[in-house]
């Protein structure tokens, strides 16, 4: 099937580019989540034989799925570490001991790395100077982990197409923020080799390789949080008592989101159609005056964001019912010390990211 050089008919681009890939290249539409996960599995086994992999298990739908992967393909030669930067969302390191050390019975190491990290973002406000000491910071814990449990050639990491884009590695594309998770490993990190079975996949297709291996829902369909943590996701400096605030609000706020969705599909046997598909808390950097009870306040400023998407590629603001809104505004105000008030972002994706940084 021939193409006229310009056109503007999507439907003949479809056509033109269906003929191609089938009569002329021959190529088989054989491509599912099973056959992926299959071809994965085997990969890893002949990629890592009978050594170790260490995975950064940041407890996330990305390297959660990447663990079960890995756990399928390798089984108990897989070393999962989960360090707690502080900059969790409230509850997620306790919640990653118990689904993926109690319930998968993975080979987890725990690292509390708190105070380590905080003092190492003390003072920075640029928020891709704090995804680049975040990342670093991550690759000396890992390298010093895996030093503790002896020779281990390979780390795995839950990186997937978007963040190659993003990081400026997807052909032409301009670096729009670092993932700590892309670009190789630096020359002086002690890992021989690194695994990445989901490189090529969009957040859509990670969630549907979840299900296929197993992954309870809840796991699968939790919401995406950025292995930097909350600390992109708080705006300016990051200080012990702003991830405080953060974490109270962010809960709060996916609680009451959780909580209407839930009620709507008991009401209507389907979800809403305003459910987003990422949804989170970020504190701003703006403090204003405010009065709560008869005192003055001069707060900060909490931002919800909420999105709907397929690919993360693109997005826009989802329009959550403002009786919901309403709800987590008050919950919020009246709950978490510091805030006297919260903002809704309209923005969609481009020109914003999906976080707010």
């Amino acid at each position: 099937m021939k193409l006229p050089q310009f056109t503007d008919d999507v439907e003949a681009i479809k056509e033109a580019v269906k003929s191609f890939v089938f009569d002329t290249c021959k190529a088989e539409a054989n491509w599912n989540m099973t056959n992926f996960v299959n071809d994965q599995v085997e990969l890893i086994r002949r990629q890592v034989g009978d050594r170790k992999v260490l995975l950064a298990l940041s407890g996330g739908v990305d390297s959660s799925v990447v663990a079960a992967l890995l756990l399928k393909a390798i089984g108990d030669k897989l070393v999962c570490v989960h360090v707690n930067h502080g900059l969790m969302r409230k509850g997620e390191s306790e919640a990653v001991v118990e689904i993926f050390g109690k319930e998968l019975k993975a080979n987890l190491i725990y690292v509390d790395a708190t105070d380590r990290f905080l003092s190492k973002l003390e003072n920075v406000a640029d928020p891709e100077e704090k995804r680049k000491i975040i990342g670093g910071e991550f690759i000396r814990v890992f390298e010093e982990e895996a030093k503790k449990i002896g020779a281990v050639d390979f780390l795995a990491q839950g990186t997937i197409y978007p963040d190659v884009v993003e990081s400026g590695l997807g052909g032409e594309s301009a670096v729009i923020k670092s993932h700590h998770n892309v670009g190789g490993l630096p020359d002086f990190v002690d890992f021989k080799e690194i695994i990445e079975p989901l490189r090529n996949l969009f957040k859509d297709e990670v969630r549907k390789a979840g299900l296929e291996l197993g992954i309870p829902e809840n796991l699968v369909f939790r919401q995406p949080f950025p292995g930097p943590g909350l600390g992109i996701r708080i705006i300016g400096e990051v200080t012990a008592d702003k991830v405080r605030i953060v974490q109270d609000a962010d809960f709060i706020y996916r609680e009451e989101v959780d909580k209407a969705v839930a009620e709507y599909k008991k009401a209507n046997g389907e979800a809403p159609a305003w459910m987003p598909n990422q949804y989170f808390a970020a504190l701003t950097n703006m403090r204003s005056v405010g009065v709560m009870g008869d005192e003055r306040t001069y707060d900060y400023a909490v931002a919800l964001r909420a999105v709907n998407t397929i690919d993360f590629m693109t997005a826009e603001s989802a329009e959550i019912p403002f009786a919901v809104l309403q709800t987590v505004m008050s919950r919020i105000i009246n709950e978490v010390r510091g805030v006297n008030r919260v903002f809704y972002d309209l923005t969609s994706k481009p020109p914003g990211t999906i976080e707010f940084e």
